[in-house]
């Protein structure tokens, strides 16, 4: 089954979370931010000294992607997914303060498993190698904060009918591990 969801829909997309199942395909419309391995620990740093965050947990959807520059007349360059494992140490943390969802590449180990059905959240996951395909659907993008990470950067993203497919859902089912 194929699902069109969109992100400022949010009691919408937090219900639909737990009724999506792994295999489902999602069309994903909505803001998005990206967030890899230097800015989760700077994320991490920041809610464990109190410290206001680059963007509200509760309810987002967080991408793992480190965009290229925008080539002219485009709002982003190459946006693929990447390794999300390597989100691993940070995820359980983010999924207890209200994260809803994210999307990347690959398994996840059990602690990013069981906070996802703790939080009744989803993982979805992109298709790695398509980074031109993928920012044919992001249509805005803007750094947000932590600058000086470059493509690591945190950005709020625009998505206009981003295909996904969910791989872990709110009930444990995980594509890995059928």
């Amino acid at each position: 089954m194929t699902y069109q969801l969109h992100t400022s829909e949010l009691p919408a997309i937090v219900r639909e979370a737990q009724t999506l199942r792994a295999g489902d395909r999602v069309i994903l419309s909505g803001t998005v931010y990206t967030s890899r391995d230097a800015a989760h620990k700077r994320i991490a740093a920041a809610l464990a000294a109190g410290e206001a965050l680059p963007y509200p947990l509760q309810d987002a959807v967080v991408y793992y992607a480190g965009p290229t520059a925008a080539p002219p007349g485009r709002p982003i360059g190459a946006c693929g997914p990447t390794t999300s494992s390597r989100m691993d140490p940070y995820a359980p943390m983010l999924l207890d303060q209200g994260l809803i969802a994210m999307i990347g590449k690959g398994e996840r180990n059990q602690a990013v498993c069981d906070a996802i059905v703790r939080n009744k959240a989803v993982y979805f996951c992109a298709v790695g190698g398509a980074g031109a395909l993928a920012a044919a659907h992001i249509t805005e993008c803007e750094v947000i904060a932590y600058e000086d990470l470059g493509c690591e950067s945190v950005k709020r993203l625009t998505f206009d009918q981003f295909p996904l497919l969910v791989t872990i859902d709110s009930v444990g089912g995980n594509l890995f591990r059928r």
